[in-house]
């Protein structure tokens, strides 16, 4: 059986390939050809967490099984298993995967839903997952200026040159969050905020937003207004998954005491069984908690070129 370090997954896993792995998974999706499981926690005494999620395709199916406890971070192993004899094929060690897996999740709801003419992303973030979001969204769309804002003026800082070193694009750091997303017409919030980080004034009319930070229902980083008010077209990776996780999505249903889930899914806009966006002054949100399916693709293709 195949084993692959951070190391082998970041030499071998481009942004370009796991933007199109993502598409692709979500496109089965819509076709019925992926099934995915959602994030299921184990929540211990001691603060530290088992987070599980599943998915298969026609090829290949998996689990992805992370640890977490504030004191010690994050630990992310995938087991990847053939769908035609059920053989346990590989496993991966899945912190750089799941950090460039995601940031292709924003790239391909940014090309399906931003305005063909955005060409300036602001970012409020700069931890593990931000880098791969601007780097993402770099390959379906050409941006003019990315602009980034956190809460510690000199990390924000030194994420704008790196990234700005790294990607070859212009960034820089703002003084403010308003700042980093007002007038721009692609938005990215990457925090664990548990209130929003933005204004729903702050957004003007044409913004594509997607909010990748949170996955848990009592956390949020958009608010209220804009979710419900002043949204368009309010999408997300998995309605059952979003239900779950989503307190973007949850937390405004509860103040407003609507009965609907207020988005859908995002595989149908892809498929083209749903209107996306249709004018340019839209405004429309991406709510990305991840899909184990997503993991699945990727791990399948890494198997593929590294098995010999």
């Amino acid at each position: 059986m195949l084993y692959l370090t951070e190391q082998q997954v970041a030499d071998n896993l481009s942004m370009p390939a796991a933007v199109a792995l993502v598409e692709q998974s979500f496109r089965q999706l819509a076709e019925g050809l992926a099934i995915n499981h959602p994030r299921r926690r184990l929540i211990l005494p001691e603060g530290s967490i088992l987070h599980y999620m599943a998915g298969g395709n026609p090829d290949y199916f998996g689990i992805k099984v992370y640890s977490s406890n504030p004191k010690t971070g994050a630990h992310f192993q995938f087991l990847l298993y053939r769908s035609s004899d059920g053989m346990p094929i590989a496993t991966i060690e899945a912190n750089r995967m799941g950090q460039i897996r995601t940031g292709a999740a924003s790239a391909v709801g940014t090309k399906y839903l931003a305005r063909e003419d955005a060409d300036v992303l602001g970012v409020i973030g700069s931890g593990f997952q931000a880098e791969t979001q601007i780097g993402a969204i770099s390959q379906v769309r050409t941006l003019r200026e990315v602009r980034v804002w956190s809460r510690k003026a000199e990390r924000r800082t030194q994420f704008a040159q790196k990234c700005a070193e790294d990607l070859g694009l212009k960034v820089r750091a703002t003084e403010t969050a308003r700042e980093a997303v007002e007038g721009v017409g692609i938005i990215v919030t990457a925090t664990s905020s548990k209130e929003p980080v933005l204004e729903s004034a702050w957004i003007s009319p044409g913004t594509h937003i997607n909010a990748m930070g949170s996955n848990w229902t009592t956390r949020r980083e958009l608010p209220t207004e804009l979710v419900m008010d002043r949204a368009d077209v309010v999408t997300v990776d998995s309605v059952e998954d979003g239900i779950q996780e989503s307190g973007d999505l949850v937390i405004p249903m509860k103040e407003r005491n609507a009965a609907d889930f207020p988005a859908q899914e995002f595989c149908g806009i892809l498929a083209g069984k749903k209107p996306g966006r249709t004018s340019p002054d839209q405004i429309t949100i991406f709510k990305s908690n991840g899909l184990a399916i997503q993991d699945v693709a990727v791990a399948g293709y890494l198997f593929e070129k590294l098995d010999s």
